[in-house]
């Protein structure tokens, strides 16, 4: 909530306490951690955005954040994933919870992270490739134009692929250059492609645009995603699959 609120503008330590209904005191303790993070930015008295647009939370926050939300999302995706398919787990801490639940699935896999080629190769059955070249701090994924070769190179029965953000008018976005041409190469090279995204991606952008909902297969994510995300999977032929935390897919 601290995240959201300073995203539009600075905020002070008595107005995130007033919106969250925690105490100053803690509000100054999750502001110092956050600063400390990268997520935001500390000013006397209160707290501002970071002053680089789309640029990414770090990667231990997002992989905190819809914890529970992630692990369903990242069930139904992987229901989709059969022994003996090719099949590309993009960076991110969404695919890396599906890659983690097809460890041992006896599947080939590029691995666009070292995070999600640790969680791939975690038990013994899977053929597990990474693009080589330079990894990215901090979310460790392959980005690289050697990254965008390695994915053309190859084809994919099916491509798990995340975004930064996927609002239906702006399309598929991402805060980093690299990334997105990676993802754009992840698209073509791909018979099936699946976005496994938590429903606030949908109303959000990002500085890079790779595509658009109607480049997709099949949308995985909550059935409370915005309806214009809906309305538009729809009438582009685009499968959704509604998962909840606890709950079975539909």
């Amino acid at each position: 909530m601290i995240i959201r609120a300073v995203d539009s503008g600075p905020r002070t330590i008595a107005q995130l306490s007033a919106l969250t209904g925690a105490s100053p005191i803690s509000i100054r303790r999750d502001l110092a951690e956050l600063a400390e993070q990268g997520a935001i930015r500390r000013m006397r008295g209160g707290a501002a955005p970071m002053p680089s647009r789309g640029s990414e939370y770090p990667f231990a926050l997002r992989q905190a954040a819809s914890a529970p939300t992630k692990v369903a999302l990242a069930r139904a995706a992987a229901d989709l994933i059969r022994a003996g398919d090719s099949v590309l787990i993009d960076n991110g801490t969404t695919a890396l919870a599906v890659a983690d639940r097809v460890a041992g699935r006896g599947i080939t896999a590029l691995a666009l992270s070292l995070h999600a080629a640790a969680a791939l190769a975690r038990q013994p059955g899977n053929q597990v490739i990474v693009p080589g070249g330079v990894v990215d701090h901090d979310d460790l994924a392959f980005t690289g134009a050697g990254a965008a070769d390695a994915v053309r190179a190859m084809r994919f029965d099916i491509a798990i692929i995340g975004a930064c953000a996927a609002d239906p008018d702006t399309g598929l976005t991402v805060a980093g250059w690299g990334d997105a041409q990676v993802k754009r190469a992840a698209l073509d090279a791909s018979r099936r492609v699946v976005l496994v995204a938590t429903p606030d991606k949908f109303t959000r952008t990002a500085a890079h645009r790779f595509g658009g909902i109607a480049d997709l297969d099949t949308i995985v994510t909550t059935s409370d995603a915005p309806p214009a995300l809906i309305q538009d999977a729809r009438a582009g032929g685009v499968a959704l699959i509604f998962a909840e935390p606890g709950g079975a897919p539909a």
